[in-house]
């Protein structure tokens, strides 16, 4: 028996007892919810006040399988992803104890949608690049800039936003992070229609915004230590997900080889048995991975989870095309919509195959995330500098 298991068992006697208090079947939904989150059951391995009991992350589990077997309302976490899986962790890190008051309840209840102001037109990858400027009048803050490709802008009460404070300093020193208010004046969302019709993302042009210097998040030029650790945290977010076996996309291609043995070749046998065998070996590392984050904070090791899953959603959507044949050619509505996320399951293998290519960009490139693996997780040398400015190693980790 694990030392663990006393803890779980005490997290466990918890969510009875909240059950008991909180009929799901006759509580609000976000009663509920506000609820689960004062009595730190929310996220456990939060400080208590904060949604959590200070116990260990493997507990989580635990307590989301027993509200989930009680049949609880959920936060709707596809919708708001991007507070659970990036803003929370830095403000957590880097917030004051008000705005952890302030932000992470409403954050986590899903009252109020976050979306990620970083990328940039002319800055990517190389979130350092950024042109965003921020500059300083008394207590607040005067922003200008375009950000692009923002999931969620168009729900969003709040942004995690980077700007450049200081252009005057190396770039990776002259950057501060805010938490920008999404409805103030100045603040323009635009939909990015995409190759599959639809426009899932925007742009986000920000002209003579006025944020007040309470919504700066860790200390002014240490933006990149703080964004740091939101893309540490959005990779794991990404391609750490708990799926169970032939869970997300390889379901829906080996679902095609069972049910339609007509489209069957001998050709497509063996690059089918390929596919499982890599989904299933990243599902496994996906599992250990969580258990290693549930005992500390994100790592590089986040990098490679995320590099996983884009190749594995390109390949596995490609080969759910071959085997289809002329039937993939077919697409399903054009129409223009603006969904909260990307569904690789409930889709049509044409919608599938075409959304898997922006796998390989967001969230940090594939190309990126190599070098990051190898320098960070396997120890190899770093690539020769060149130019400092647009070194490999200087690109966000």
């Amino acid at each position: 028996m694990s030392s663990a298991t006393p803890v779980h068992a005490d997290v466990l006697d918890r969510v009875t007892a909240f059950l008991a208090a909180h009929d799901p079947a006759s509580t609000g939904r976000g009663e509920f919810l506000r609820a689960r989150f004062d009595a730190g059951l929310a996220w456990v391995n939060y400080p208590e006040g904060l949604g959590g009991l200070g116990a260990p992350g493997t507990a989580q589990a635990v307590v989301d399988g027993a509200f989930a077997a009680a049949g609880a309302p959920t936060n709707e976490p596809d919708r708001i992803g991007i507070g659970l899986g990036m803003a929370a962790p830095t403000i957590l890190a880097f917030g004051t104890d008000e705005q952890k008051q302030r932000y992470l309840r409403p954050l986590w209840t899903g009252e109020e949608v976050w979306c990620q102001l970083f990328s940039e037109p002319g800055a990517g990858s190389d979130l350092a690049a950024l042109g965003t400027r921020a500059v300083r009048e008394g207590d607040t803050w005067i922003v200008n800039g375009q950000k692009v490709w923002t999931s969620m802008a168009h729900e969003a009460r709040w942004g995690i936003l980077v700007t450049r404070t200081d252009p005057d300093v190396p770039k990776h020193k002259g950057m501060t992070y805010f938490i920008c208010d999404m409805h103030a004046p100045g603040v323009e969302v635009r939909p990015l229609r995409q190759i599959t019709g639809e426009a899932e993302f925007n742009e986000v042009f920000l002209v003579d915004v006025q944020l007040p210097d309470a919504l700066r998040l860790g200390d002014v030029g240490d933006g990149w230590r703080v964004a740091t650790t939101t893309l540490m945290s959005e990779r794991v977010a990404i391609g750490g997900q708990s799926l169970p076996r032939e869970g997300g996309i390889i379901g829906v291609l080996t679902a095609l080889w069972r049910e339609r043995p007509e489209l069957r070749t001998s050709g497509l046998h063996s690059a089918v048995l390929q596919a499982w065998v890599e989904a299933e070996v990243a599902r496994i590392a996906g599992e250990r991975l969580r258990q290693q984050l549930a005992a500390g904070a994100p790592g590089p090791e986040g990098s490679a989870a995320k590099l996983a899953f884009a190749s594995l959603n390109q390949s596995v959507s490609g080969l759910a095309l071959e085997l289809l044949g002329e039937e993939a050619l077919t697409y399903e509505d054009w129409t223009l919509r603006r969904p909260i996320s990307a569904d690789f399951t409930g889709r049509s293998p044409g919608y599938s195959y075409l959304r898997a290519k922006g796998n390989s960009i967001e969230g940090g490139t594939s190309e990126i995330l190599r070098t990051i693996v190898a320098e960070r997780v396997l120890g190899m040398p770093p690539e020769i500098r060149v130019d400092k400015d647009v070194a490999w190693r200087d690109l966000p980790r």
